[in-house]
């Protein structure tokens, strides 16, 4: 590793005159809440988990009773995804898969008599997913000779909400489902008041957040209540999903539990008062990537790791000078403390922290073997991660305002992203060498989430940041490489982010080499940005606005 240069020396400025970026963060909206669940008496109730073992039978016991209804197995398997189940049985989802796809193959898709809108569109969106390419070509079937959808697929609720859903795998050149989008969009959002609240309601949903772009659980706690108001429902799954949920639910609150005592005993609050209090916040990323219970370890290891990356993140952008975060970032660099001994004391324990924390790595690694591996391309990452913090720094302190392509190909490293999915990948049942190291070349689908989730993080928070000293955001770059106003820099980045989903969609078909979970949690991750920085809120900085769907995922049990 090359060594930054120092050209600046600390400022020999008494400490109470130095100007510092504060942001004034409002404080916790938890405060210890989440440590009622950390004594060790609050084990899972093993009746529970035979109720969960007995239901899981029942369970399968439906699904190959389907027989070979190939549209009643499809149906199965879009309620098992959207109550959150199918993890229980991707064996025989993926082995109903493939024979779907081998009929489909054999047929050319168009010709099974099943072949309904619904049916059709149904099929294509659970193979894509699963990585099949299977041409959008079926669906011109269904156009008239003008080359326009027709009319009477309009009357065809169900057909046209599957189409919708479907046409959210669309990769580049699919010009079919830029028309399908329109037309089902338009006619849909038409229809709702002409039908049952519970469809209406359900088809809002999923109109402003498609299935394929929702967080996984959220979605699947919202769909059991729709799911029970359908009077065709299967008692069996849905008592299936809410067991599995509640149970989970109780190792999720002992997760969070722990992480909040290690935040308390580290005292980071007082330690570190500028730094944003969110130690239950933190834990969404990972909670998305994956909620099954074979990935706590992952879960607790890379909450904490987002934790210190908020300490490193609020210590470049809302506390140090430039020749502060100079000497950090040399310090980083060699992890020697000693370059560091003349700053803040609170900018010491950012560093210490981090420091513990992957003793914290590697005491957990050792039992799994990966000790001598897996460590160092964490750290190298975080460092490279400060790099990009650095660079904003300096953008910041010498008032440039970068290219909007120029701050986005900063934005891949300063995104964070790929240090999660090292670390969580790293720390999970799939990690080999191999497969870090090619997300560590920064692959075209990571680079294309990472920056999907720095321009959706800069939509939300750039008007909070603006108001202090605080780098041009990609919004402020886009609006001054292009002379146009915010709105239109809005919408300039929104379809950015509509295109580069497509590259992710492209990526998940090319990429059959890699592990379909590990693939599930990298688009994960780009869902759980969407979400935290929907509507223009920045639902992490602003607590509040997350705090009802972090108690109705982690709090509240369904009943």
């Amino acid at each position: 590793m090359s060594h930054l240069p120092i050209d600046a020396t600390q400022q020999a400025v008494p400490p109470h005159m130095i100007k510092r970026p504060c942001a004034n963060f409002r404080p916790s909206v938890w405060g210890d809440f989440f440590l009622q669940y950390d004594s060790e008496s609050l084990k899972v109730d093993e009746n529970m988990k035979q109720q969960v073992q007995m239901q899981k039978e029942e369970v399968k016991k439906i699904f190959l009773s389907s027989n070979n209804s190939i549209s009643k197995k499809l149906n199965l398997i879009d309620s098992f995804q959207r109550l959150g189940i199918s993890h229980h049985l991707e064996d025989e989802i993926d082995e109903v898969l493939e024979q779907i796809h081998n009929t489909f193959t054999n047929n050319n898709m168009i010709t099974i008599k099943e072949g309904s809108l619904h049916f059709l569109a149904l099929a294509f969106r659970l193979l894509r997913q699963k990585g099949y390419r299977i041409s959008s070509d079926i669906f011109e079937q269904f156009k008239n000779k003008e080359g326009n959808f027709n009319e009477e697929v309009a009357k065809d609720v169900q057909g046209m909400w599957s189409l919708y859903e479907a046409a959210q795998l669309r990769v580049g050149g699919e010009d079919i489902f830029d028309e399908a989008l329109d037309f089902t969009y338009t006619h849909l959002n038409f229809m709702t008041d002409k039908l049952s609240p519970s469809l209406a309601a359900q088809i809002t949903h999923y109109l402003r957040k498609p299935f394929h772009k929702g967080v996984p659980r959220l979605e699947s706690r919202l769909y059991m209540s729709f799911y029970e108001q359908d009077p065709s429902h299967s008692k069996v799954l849905l008592t299936f999903a809410k067991l599995d949920f509640n149970m989970l639910q109780k190792l999720h609150q002992k997760e969070v539990a722990s992480i909040t005592r290690w935040w308390k005993n580290s005292d980071f609050a007082a330690k570190v008062p500028y730094v944003r209090d969110r130690v239950v916040e933190v834990y969404f990323w990972p909670f998305t990537m994956s909620y099954e219970a074979k990935y706590s370890t992952s879960r607790r290891i890379v909450a904490k790791l987002i934790a210190c990356v908020t300490l490193l993140d609020d210590t470049y952008d809302a506390y140090g000078t430039i020749e502060e975060l100079e000497l950090f970032t040399q310090a980083l660099q060699r992890w020697d403390i000693s370059v560091i001994q003349s700053l803040p004391e609170c900018i010491k324990v950012v560093f210490t922290a981090t420091v513990e924390l992957w003793d914290d790595i590697e005491t957990t690694t050792a039992v799994d073997g990966k000790l001598g591996w897996v460590l160092p391309y964490i750290k190298q990452a975080f460092y490279n991660l400060a790099q990009s913090y650095f660079v904003e720094s300096k953008w910041c302190h010498e008032n440039y305002v970068p290219t909007y392509n120029e701050y986005k190909g900063n934005g891949v490293g300063s995104s964070t992203l790929r240090l999660l999915i090292i670390s969580f990948i790293g720390l999970g049942e799939f990690s080999t060498k191999e497969l870090i190291d090619w997300i560590f070349t920064n692959p075209t689908i990571i680079e294309a989430i990472s920056i999907i989730g720095r321009l959706v993080d800069d939509m939300a928070s750039h008007k909070f940041e603006q108001q202090r000293v605080h780098v041009a955001s990609a919004v402020e770059c886009c609006m001054k490489q292009y002379d146009i106003s915010q709105e239109a820099a809005y919408k300039l980045m929104q379809k950015d982010v509509k295109d580069l989903w497509m590259v992710v969609n492209e990526e998940c078909l090319k990429l059959d080499y890699i592990p379909k979970p590990v693939l599930d949690c990298i688009l994960n991750l780009s869902r759980a940005n969407e979400f935290m920085y929907d509507n223009f809120e920045d639902r992490f900085t602003d607590g509040k606005l997350l705090k009802e769907y972090m108690v109705a995922l982690l709090v509240d049990p369904i009943q």
